[in-house]
């Protein structure tokens, strides 16, 4: 379950990167908030992980996108 969330956590940075260049729920941004779910669900069931992680690995999933985000904010903000 600790790889998941890991795997969670890396594969939203660039997607949570790439969500601040789209406007608000946009579809761009629809598509960057949700297009990790599928994967992290796979990794879930394939390895018999119970439901009960699933509140752990949205966190993860946010944390990403929450720290890609802001390095991306942090980059605009030096230039």
């Amino acid at each position: 379950a600790l790889l998941i969330g890991g795997a969670a956590i890396v594969l939203n940075l660039p997607l949570g990167y790439a969500r601040e260049g789209y406007r608000r729920f946009s579809l761009g941004w629809f598509v960057c908030v949700h297009l990790s779910i599928p994967l992290i669900a796979y990794l879930r069931l394939a390895n018999h992980v119970s439901a009960w992680a699933i509140p752990a690995f949205i966190v993860c999933a946010l944390l990403g996108q929450v720290a890609g985000g802001r390095v991306r904010r942090g980059r605009q903000a030096r230039s």
